[in-house]
């Protein structure tokens, strides 16, 4: 389930080129369950109809003020009171500067001035009209105010320039909304996620490594993202996501995430250690490519420093470990609740999350999972097939009562 599952989105549309941008945002809000209200400027409409947008989004795109019809049936104060979040994309340097001066001399502009839902605003204009000091001023009034600023992004413009203005990406605008829409229950909560597969080197070209793409990982920290923590992803190999004033360091071998992880965990709140990584690794990592010169050959291994369980003792050992959540992942294909079990304790950890990969829909690259929570204390949670963004949630729902439960305790 989406976080945008049946919020109210209103969608502003100003008169920009960029304008015909806003079908692909209303259909991305609409397919995460999103009901849209597209609300243009008459400016809007000379770039795109209001016929188009009223199509994807179901709902008339309105723009006069003085529609009386709609005004009686819906009425400007109750848009504004019902929405759970303003978007303007795209907002042009002249409705910006309207918003930062508190005019409300269209229908969008009164909206925005009666709504307490959070505005975000995705800007698209020249490169000089942005890099202009009054129009910087203004969006310094809307920092201010709590507006979300949206890019702009770098790249080619309409106007034949190159630089800062274009609108930013559908990906991002609809990561923001959802971020604007979602809980703060994890503000000024520090969460370090591990994500992805290790990569043991044998020589320059041949590695050791599992299937493991760091879907889930990523999923749990856009999820904490999304809720307001402080995220640091330490990601493997392929995997990892960037998102606004999320801190990611990439981290191929063990050895490599080990450090990391014991760098970052001493003030973290929650280390969720989702990363798929190697119990062994070569001895040594030959300098050149080994060449194919007896029928067979012999690979000595040794074993890798174990994240988890290091992470669990020191956290224990400063004293961290009364307050900090620690969960580790157990991928198994047999004995799921007792080799999780097993693990649980042995690595001084808070919660496992099981899972059988070798069940369909359940193993390595798939965008759903299924998944077990192991506790000290209490029945083992089964919990069903769903995708892996909404099984992040369900982790960090988790984890937070965990937390909750340990300063309540003390």
């Amino acid at each position: 389930m989406s976080v945008l599952e049946d919020k109210k989105i209103v969608l502003g549309v100003t008169g920009s080129i960029a304008a015909y941008k806003s079908c692909e945002i209303t259909r991305e809000l609409m397919r995460r369950g999103a009901q849209v209200q597209v609300v243009m400027t008459k400016n809007a409409e000379k770039f795109i109809t209001p016929l188009t947008l009223q199509t994807l989004s179901g709902k008339k795109a309105v723009s006069d003020p003085f529609d009386l019809q709609w005004e009686s049936e819906i009425g400007h104060i109750s848009l504004a009171d019902g929405a759970d979040a303003i978007v303007v994309a795209p907002a042009t340097a002249s409705f910006i500067g309207k918003m930062a001066g508190a005019i409300a001399d269209t229908l969008l502009g009164a909206v925005i001035l009666a709504t307490k839902a959070p505005v975000v605003v995705c800007p698209a204009m020249n490169v000089n009209m942005y890099s202009n000091p009054l129009v910087r001023g203004n969006f310094e009034k809307l920092t201010g105010a709590g507006v979300v600023i949206v890019g702009p992004a770098e790249g080619d413009l309409a106007c034949g320039w190159e630089g800062k203005g274009r609108l930013s990406e559908t990906e991002e605008i609809i990561a923001e909304i959802e971020r604007a829409v979602a809980p703060d229950d994890f503000k000024g909560k520090k969460l370090l996620v591990t994500a992805g597969a290790s990569r043991e080197y044998i020589d320059p070209v041949r590695f050791i490594s599992n299937p493991s793409t760091g879907k889930m990982g990523c999923a749990i920290a856009r999820a904490g993202w999304l809720r307001g923590a402080d995220v640091v992803l330490v990601s493997g190999a392929g995997a990892g996501i960037d998102l606004p004033g999320m801190r990611r360091v990439e981290a191929k071998s063990v050895q490599e995430m080990f450090d990391v992880v014991m760098e970052n965990a001493g003030d973290a709140d929650f280390v969720i250690k989702a990363a798929a990584v190697g119990d062994y690794a070569p001895a040594k990592e030959e300098k050149e490519k080994i060449k194919k010169t007896s029928e067979t050959m012999c690979l000595q291994l040794e074993k890798t420093p174990d994240i988890l369980e290091e992470v669990g003792k020191s956290l224990k050992k400063n004293g961290r470990g009364k307050k900090s959540v620690v969960v580790g992942f157990s991928a198994e294909t047999q004995s799921i609740i007792e080799n999780s079990q097993k693990k649980l304790k042995k690595k001084n950890a808070d919660m496992i999350v099981a899972n059988d990969v070798s069940a369909e829909g359940s193993g390595f690259g798939t965008d759903t999972n299924q998944a077990v929570f192991i506790k000290p204390e209490g029945e083992p949670q089964s919990l069903p097939l769903m995708t892996k963004d909404a099984l992040g949630h369900k982790i960090l729902d988790a984890a937070l009562g965990i937390y909750e439960g340990k300063y309540d305790n003390g």
